[in-house]
């Protein structure tokens, strides 16, 4: 066991510690000396025996069965147990090996270029594989070879650029957890979050609480220096046989104040992309 990544344990150690003794109906009576949940108190709600539970936080049982699972997601107020379970089946670490190159299929490409939303495509890691003008117009990190973690943690200009910053990056480390998953040898995977963790004091914060998250759609307010707050409405959808690219566009009301401020945006990239053509000759 001794050198392995211990996934599973340190996922139920993190979670444990933030479910309060309330929120399972146990009366805390006296001062706790740890956060959240005691090992004990997880293993009679699950109705496992301490020892067990000790053994899987400790990695020194990786194979608990389904019903375990379900029984510790429900103590743990876990939404889906399906990570939990892509954890305990995770025996060991692979051979370390190089980072798989993502690739946008041209098809795809061509068809972000003419959305008339902002558009780009995320890679597993967050990176932007491919972005429109509109998607640049609305935030100049959106383009090709920037990163959405690196923009929205160590950049002040993406900060800004939210009304919700925190709620935004905790989004975004959740469904890079989940895009990621146990795929923790990836060089990339160790290139970003060693750099983050270094630099990111939130960063850091986030990531202990190991929280988990599919990509998914939400309502974004932008607080844009061209046009003032917008309020747009965000779609993430996944690229079949692309392997984790989602495409993810940026769309508003018909009709609304938003949307004229998306129109104008529009203009505004159209403006640039002939300011751009006009150096470029």
């Amino acid at each position: 066991m001794t050198g392995e990544p211990n996934l599973l344990g340190e996922y139920l150690r993190a979670r444990r510690e933030l479910v309060t003794p309330d929120q399972v109906g146990i009366p805390s009576l006296t001062s706790r000396r740890v956060p959240g949940l005691r090992r004990e108190e997880v293993a009679m709600l699950a109705g496992i025996s301490a020892e067990y539970y000790l053994r899987l936080e400790q990695g020194r049982d990786r194979n608990p069965s389904d019903q375990v699972l379900q029984a510790i997601a429900r103590v743990l107020q876990l939404d889906d147990d399906g990570y939990l379970r892509s954890l305990a089946s995770e025996r060991q670490r692979r051979s370390p090996r190089r980072a798989r190159r993502e690739t946008v299929p041209p098809s795809t490409a061509r068809f972000v270029s003419q959305l008339p939303y902002p558009s780009f495509i995320e890679g597993r890691y967050l990176d932007v594989l491919a972005a429109n003008p509109l998607a640049t117009a609305l935030s100049p990190r959106l383009r090709v070879g920037r990163n959405r973690l690196r923009d929205v943690f160590l950049d002040p200009a993406e900060q800004a650029l939210f009304s919700h910053a925190d709620r935004a990056a905790g989004a975004l480390v959740a469904g890079f957890r989940q895009s990621v998953g146990t795929d923790i040898d990836d060089p990339r995977y160790i290139e970003l979050v060693g750099e983050l963790s270094l630099a990111s004091p939130l960063f850091r914060t986030l990531w202990a609480r190991h929280d988990v998250a599919p990509r998914t759609g939400a309502t974004v307010t932008f607080d844009h220096p061209s046009v003032g707050e917008i309020r747009l409405d965000r779609e993430k959808l996944a690229i079949s046989g692309a392997g984790g690219l989602m495409l993810v566009a940026y769309h508003a009301e018909p009709g609304s104040a938003d949307a004229e401020k998306l129109g104008l945006l529009g203009s505004l990239a159209e403006t640039s992309s002939h300011e751009t053509d006009r150096s470029a000759r």
